[in-house]
């Protein structure tokens, strides 16, 4: 009896290692369980998406429930400064490793056993990008501490919460490759936002800040081209990056495309709206 319990705690505490680590590694690329997060399964990184989410819905609101705004203006201009900065870099250092994005059309296989120069740098910069989509969570503790809570929107947390997560998903299992469009593209658009992030903390560059709305359009435009380049992987014969990055790519752009339209229509549209009914009343 009691070998036959001892035999069925080993195979229940195999099955959940199996499926909590081992399985991780053993359909991964090999090439980054060397990296912190990276070994094993997403466990890490989703308790890190659970703690942004757990500070964003409620110990933040708590915390500044009785407190004033802080006056964050130079340090965020100075974390504004600071990410334009590493996503200009890592824009112009993807330019240089996939040939201005070319070679991540081109459907190479991802070849694990590869230890050349490139590769490997692609694996880390790979990571660095998954860096800093939790460093982007400082994004919403600012509007916390500034008590700018309207700006928290339900599209803004989940785009944050989720990013780190298809990231990671690439990083582990497909480092390079077509899996490397999306950081590129990504990283060039954010040197675009921080940018105008950092000139809004000026009062006398507001008025030149007109484009803002084209900010989300270009974000559209984004996931747009994610969209057709996953297409086109699929539609290409012999394509050897995965099927199901493919499938998972377009969903994620899918949707936010869709999320951010709502947003776009919600924010400029209805805003241009009142505009009118507003200049229209003043008219009577």
């Amino acid at each position: 009896m009691e070998s036959s319990l001892s035999s069925l705690v080993f195979q229940v505490t195999d099955s959940v290692k199996y499926y909590y680590y081992d399985v991780w590694n053993t359909h991964g690329d090999p090439r980054v369980v060397n990296l912190p997060l990276m070994d094993g399964g997403p466990w890490n990184m989703i308790l890190i998406i659970c703690a942004y989410l757990y500070c964003v819905k409620t110990v933040g609101p708590q915390f500044m429930k009785n407190r004033k705004a802080y006056d964050l203006r130079n340090f965020i201009l100075m974390y504004n400064l600071t990410l334009i900065a590493i996503n200009g870099w890592f824009f112009l250092t993807g330019c240089w490793v996939t040939n201005f994005g070319i070679d991540s059309w081109k459907c190479d296989l991802v070849d694990r056993r590869s230890r050349n120069f490139i590769d490997l740098y692609k694996i880390q910069l790979g990571w660095f990008f998954l860096m800093t989509k939790f460093v982007d969570f400082f994004d919403t503790f600012f509007f916390i501490l500034r008590k700018k809570e309207r700006q928290i929107s339900g599209l803004h947390v989940f785009h944050h919460s989720c990013m780190p997560a298809f990231v990671w998903i690439g990083l582990k299992f497909a480092p390079g490759g077509n899996s490397g469009f999306f950081p590129w593209i990504n990283s060039g658009i954010h040197t675009i936002m921080y940018t105008y992030y950092a000139m809004s903390t000026f009062e006398h560059l507001k008025p030149y800040l007109w484009w803002k709305k084209y900010l989300t359009q270009i974000q559209m435009v984004q996931f747009v081209l994610v969209i057709l380049h996953s297409f086109y992987s699929m539609m290409s014969p012999g394509c050897q990056w995965p099927k199901l990055f493919m499938y998972l790519s377009i969903f994620n752009a899918f949707l936010f495309l869709i999320l951010f339209y709502s947003f776009f229509q919600q924010t400029y549209k209805v805003q241009q709206l009142k505009v009118k009914t507003k200049q229209t009343a003043d008219c009577k």
